[in-house]
């Protein structure tokens, strides 16, 4: 228990003491923000290979009523914490060069730290009192880092990013009495903890609240507006938002509630698992059209974000163990991806001041390393073999075929449907940057207010002859997915095998 406190409250208690009282220099800053997310992440690697290995559960605070907080280490839990021990740190490093000239940065890595120390919270809440409590400060923790420019835009993204999440935060409210009341108070098991006899019927509907609860985060359709528009943030906090922090708390969350809580056995082959199925299939297409439509790059890639979530939430509720691995999988894998592709793009956007699709053009040629890596990144994403996205989508068509009839299908057509579609708006951007297309872009009619941009649209290669690679500090995380990427592509064998032995109940 002690370990679990120590990481969770050693970034929190970080990030305090940089607000109240502010580092002197940059050096100052840089050593203890990285001192103190690096010792947190060996910490939870402790956790992990010592007593995350036999699986473990440690009531910390007991109230009257029977509710309480508990911590534990089980497979899910050691699979997504692992995740923010490894890319927390490297984030961190990114987010020193592309911060260095904001004037608040004091401010930005107090949150950011914060946010860590949360989010360790959420993946060893032991449950689900204690998992509700931590991602309802996951929300109000990350809204400063979101508003963090404090313009209008980022005012307003960070007014909707909390109506959506506080409000998704009621709806688990509701469903978490449901459960205390007709079912149980016990905390994270493998298969569900409801008693027998509980009407199906009431089941369900607290399944439905929390499912869309927890979804807010996950960004399902219709409760995804949020995401797209927190793109204005810092790169640094839509990488961890978009790729792990957030969204990944949200199909975390929901893969609890489905698995360890209410068991399949509740939604087996009823009415209510084809609803969401249908639901989840069609927040996939249509997320990726948005994204193939989008011409702001963070926010195509937060728009292909929500149709990869839905990917995951697509494994889970097909409620077979093939489902189940491979929506973790994808979880892991994408996770890899996109923290790639979004700092290739914070990088793009830094080293030019350009934000939008057609502004690429060209630009890979003055910054190849970056637009390689991004193009890499794509070609996971599409579902290319050798790479780690088409191991976890692989999966999931397999998960699809083994549960058959119409939801099967549905999904299978679904993961065709939105794999061509992300090939499309990933690999477009690409080859853009090294092929530039020249003439009037289809985009002119949006931009033209503004004369320089319609001078730069007539010859996108203009201005970028001064345009250089970002410095080490941003590079070297890009290159570390980009392998990271790469290696679980040819060598996915350790993490299928140790989802397998999650998903048989053995961890």
């Amino acid at each position: 228990m002690v370990w679990i406190l120590a990481a969770i409250l050693l970034p929190l208690l970080g990030g305090l003491r940089l607000l109240l009282r502010p580092s002197v220099s940059d050096r100052d800053r840089v050593l203890w923000t990285a001192g103190t997310a690096c010792a947190a992440s060996a910490i939870v690697w402790i956790i992990i290979l010592t007593i995350g290995r036999r699986g473990y559960h440690h009531t910390l605070l007991q109230f009257p009523s029977g509710f309480s907080i508990v911590f534990g280490t089980d497979g899910m839990a050691c699979v997504f914490a692992g995740m923010l021990a490894v890319m927390w740190p490297l984030a961190l490093m990114y987010a020193f060069s592309y911060m260095r000239e904001d004037a608040r940065k004091d401010r930005f890595f107090a949150f950011y730290l914060g946010t860590y120390g949360i989010t360790l919270g959420v993946a060893f809440a032991g449950n689900l009192l204690t998992l509700y409590v931590f991602y309802e400060m996951l929300t109000l923790i990350t809204i400063p880092l979101v508003a963090h420019y404090g313009n209008h835009e980022s005012l307003y993204a960070a007014r909707k990013y909390a109506a959506y999440t506080i409000g998704g935060a009621s709806l688990v409210f509701l469903a978490m009495i449901l459960v205390t009341i007709y079912g149980t108070r016990d905390g994270f098991v493998w298969g569900g903890t409801i008693r027998p006899g509980v009407s199906s019927r009431l089941l369900q509907i607290a399944y439905l609240l929390g499912f869309f609860g927890f979804g807010v985060k996950a960004a399902v359709f219709p409760l995804h507006d949020w995401l797209p528009e927190a793109s204005v943030a810092p790169t640094p906090v839509t990488a961890l938002l978009h790729a792990v922090a957030v969204v990944n708390s949200g199909v975390f969350a929901v893969t609890r509630l489905t698995w360890y809580v209410f068991g399949t056995e509740v939604l087996e082959g009823t009415s209510l698992q084809t609803g969401l199925l249908a639901v989840i299939c069609f927040s996939m297409i249509f997320a990726a059209i948005s994204a193939l439509r989008e011409k702001h790059l963070k926010r195509r890639l937060a728009y292909s974000t929500m149709s990869n979530l839905a990917y995951m939430l697509m494994g889970i509720l097909m409620l077979n163990q093939t489902g189940f691995m491979a929506g973790m999988a994808h979880m892991i894998f994408h996770g890899v991806i996109k923290m790639s592709l979004f700092l290739c793009a914070g990088a793009f956007m830094h080293q030019t001041g350009r934000a939008y699709i057609y502004e690429v053009n060209g630009v890979g040629r003055r910054m190849p390393a970056t637009f390689i890596c991004f193009l890499l990144g794509a070609l996971s994403l599409a579902g290319i073999p050798l790479f780690c996205g088409f191991i976890s989508k692989w999966s999931l068509f397999t998960a699809a075929a083994e549960r058959g009839g119409i939801p099967g299908i549905a999904g299978i057509v679904s993961l065709l449907a939105a794999a061509f579609l992300c090939a499309m708006y990933t690999l477009t951007v690409a080859v853009r940057a090294f092929f530039p297309v020249r003439g009037s872009s289809p985009y002119i009619q949006d931009e033209m207010s503004s004369s320089s941009l319609l001078r730069r649209e007539q010859n996108p290669e203009a201005g970028i002859r001064e345009v250089r690679e970002a410095d080490a500090g941003m590079l070297v995380p890009i290159i570390f997915f980009t392998v990271l990427n790469i290696l679980f592509g040819l060598y996915p064998a350790p993490v299928l095998e140790m989802l397998q032995k999650i998903s048989e109940g053995l961890w």
